[in-house]
Parts: structure tokens; sequence; C-alpha cells
């Protein structure tokens, strides 16, 4: 079993682009509610979505705004116009953190035995999903939880932090390790898709996000996967006798239609449900 978990500091992308990001970012969320409300919905597949989530009923664990980002002449256009640089400032970073994640792909791609070209225009022409994350700041000595444990769809995650704050689990001991935030790294970790492809081979990464005390986060996690309808399947070349195809092919699009089926429904996640 492969869990690919790393940072990345060599990647290219100016501070400058970064800092600004994270600036942007965090000026959104303290807005006024009623311009952030403009975006709120329960429609999962709005091109861009507001929304918030408590620990308690009452006290706010985590504030998020998700938006696709490629391709940016498509998707900018709906983007918050507040602050005024917002789409400026994400649209550099959206597209910067694009070409490390597909420079990454075939890295791993190679490293699979695939070669850097497997499905190249797929990759190509596949979305990425921007989902800028506000936690705040936890007073209290115990850490708070700000995203229950998951795995992600898709097949990479990166992501930019303002502080630590995230937190993985170890399989092999089943304990959750925290994650060290560098300034200016970018954490990346594979997702559900990653495992499809590689029958296996490599396993999604679970993880989870805890408040830190006396200090808000903002997270920015850029995810990458093919197009909306584009199906994603095991890659033949990794299925023979002794190794059987483990997992059905879907598409982001049926991603969704199974979360909006299973809308506050305790039920199988995705992934589960895609195994033979």
């Amino acid at each position: 079993m492969i869990i690919l978990i790393f940072q990345v500091i060599n990647h290219g992308i100016s501070q400058t682009v970064m800092d600004r990001a994270v600036e942007v970012a965090s000026d959104f969320f303290k807005l006024p509610s009623e311009t952030k409300q403009e975006f709120a919905s329960d429609d999962i597949r709005r091109p861009v979505r507001y929304g918030t989530s408590s620990k308690d009923g009452t006290r706010p664990s985590r504030a998020f705004l998700k938006h696709y980002a490629h391709p940016l002449s498509e998707w900018m256009k709906y983007w918050p116009e507040k602050p005024p640089t917002y789409r400026e400032d994400m649209g550099k970073i959206s597209a910067e953190v694009r070409r490390v994640a597909l420079q990454l792909m075939e890295a791993i791609l190679e490293g699979l035995g695939l070669g850097k070209d497997y499905q190249h225009e797929e990759f190509e022409r596949g979305l990425q999903l921007l989902q800028v994350n506000c936690y705040p700041k936890e007073p209290e000595s115990e850490s708070a939880i700000g995203l229950a444990p998951h795995s992600d769809h898709g097949f990479l995650t990166i992501l930019l932090a303002s502080c630590p704050g995230l937190e993985v689990l170890d399989r092999s001991s089943d304990t959750w390790r925290v994650v060290q935030q560098p300034r200016h790294a970018l954490h990346v970790h594979v997702r559900d898709y990653m495992e499809v492809l590689s029958n296996g081979r490599v396993k999604t990464v679970v993880h989870r996000a805890v408040l830190n005390p006396g200090e808000a986060r903002i997270s920015m996690a850029s995810i990458h996967s093919f197009a909306m309808h584009e199906k994603v399947s095991v890659a033949k070349k990794l299925v023979d006798e002794q190794d059987p195809e483990k997992y059905k092919e879907s598409s982001f699009s049926d991603f969704l239609d199974y979360l909006m089926s299973n809308a506050d429904k305790k039920r199988m996640s995705f992934l589960e449900s895609l195994r033979i």
C-alpha cells in the first residue's frame, strides 16, 4: 500500500502571489454577511458557493467559498467582485497551482509505470475546483475539529495554508499526525480517483482540520480531476490475473449526483461505492 503525502517547496510560484491569495481570501471572509450570502446555496453544482458549518449548532467551525477555476476564461466571471482584487489574485494562484499539479501528475504516473503522457489530454482539459476555507481561532484549551475526517474526490489536492491545522490519518497505527506548514510550502496528497486509477496501489489520504488556539487559519485547497463528465477507470496496464480490476468507472458528475442523493444520510463514501 502506498499513501502519497508530501510537500513541495521549489515549486516556482512567487511568494508574493501566494501571500496576496491568502490575504484576499482573508479579506473575503471579513466582508459583511449579506455580501457573502449572495453566494450561499445548497446546490453543490453552482459554479460559486459559500457556506458555513458549526461544531455545536451555534459556534462556527468553518466558512468556505468553493468555485471552479479551469479554464479561468470560463469560470472567473462568476467569482466574487469583492474584495476588488479577488479575481486577479485568485486567478494568478489558481493558474500557478494547476501548472504544479500537472507536473506532479506526470511524475506520479511515471512512478506507476504508466508513463508521464498517460491520458495526457484528459488531464490537460480536466477541471480545477478551488475550495477556500476560513477556520476561526479556538479559544479553548482543547483542540476542536474544524472539518471532520474524510478523503477527497479527484486525483490531487494541493493545499496552501496560513498556519498549521491539517492532520492526516496514519493507517499503520490508526493515529492522527499533525502536518507541519512551512511558510510558502505546498502540501500535496492524493485523492480517491488516484486510488481508482492505480487499482488500489495508491491509497487515498484520510485527513481532517483542527482549530488553532488563538489563531484563525486560511487554507486554499486546489482540487484536480478529469472534466465533469469524463470517466475515470482503472488503468488496464495495472490489471492482471493476480490483480483483477477493483473499481468501477465514474465521473466527477457521478460523484456530485451521489452527494446529492445521499445528503444527510449516513451511507458509504463514494469511493466505497465504486469498489467491485
